[in-house]
């Protein structure tokens, strides 16, 4: 993974080309219809989005999986990157499923939601890798910006801030006495090592890198 500057937290990546400006206009739509369909009710939007959330890392860790199939060469560790990222992504759905579980129109949102995405990122992927990527940094942005107002509220006390659930305590190494405020502060600086990630290699994928080096160790 790589290695992040906190006081970075809200790095942007200002769109260059006209796949950058579709890849950004894309994720500002799906972030806006969730805003749309569950106004402050960030609880049951990040519920719903997370389980989109994690479908670019599953389609880029299958897609590379199979271009090193075909091509015989070594994924240099980035097909388990974003397997790990992906799990990473279902472990923020969790977190939030164990705070409070969706209703049944949610879960019909979400079987929906989760399958038109899947197809439509696959081929995108298939079309351009590259945007592909970029598409999941946008999201990982708005994800960023998402978690942020979370906090405000809770800051403000228009959120309550129970104790976080125990899965989270243990998948995050938090403190026993740990409340959802510090929780989804982790899961912040998780989406901004996706965005880091993701941009980085659509910026590898447009200088001609058919497989970029993977990033050093997170510090």
């Amino acid at each position: 993974m790589l290695n992040i500057n906190k006081a970075d937290l809200f790095r942007h990546h200002t769109p260059e080309t006209l796949s950058d400006r579709f890849a950004l206009g894309a994720a500002r739509v799906l972030t806006s219809t969730a805003g749309v369909l569950f106004g402050r009710r960030y609880g049951d939007r990040v519920t719903v989005l997370e389980t989109i959330a994690a479908v670019p890392a599953m389609v880029a860790a299958t897609q590379l999986h199979l271009k090193c199939l075909r091509r015989m060469i070594d994924d240099r560790g980035w097909v388990r990157t974003f397997m790990d990222e992906a799990e990473n992504q279902r472990e923020h759905l969790m977190a939030f499923v164990a705070i409070a579980r969706p209703r049944t129109w949610e879960r019909l949102l979400i079987v929906i939601g989760q399958g038109v995405f899947y197809n439509a990122y696959f081929l995108l992927y298939l079309i351009s890798a590259r945007t592909a990527h970029r598409l999941a940094g946008y999201l990982a942005e708005q994800s960023v910006q998402g978690y942020s107002q979370y906090l405000e509220r809770i800051d403000s006390g228009a959120q309550e801030n129970r104790p976080a659930p125990s899965s989270a305590v243990a998948y995050w190494t938090l403190a026993p006495d740990a409340n959802i405020s510090d929780m989804v502060i982790a899961m912040r600086e998780d989406e901004a090592i996706h965005r880091d990630i993701h941009h980085a290699f659509a910026d590898a994928l447009n200088e001609g890198n058919a497989l970029p080096d993977r990033p050093g160790p997170l510090m």
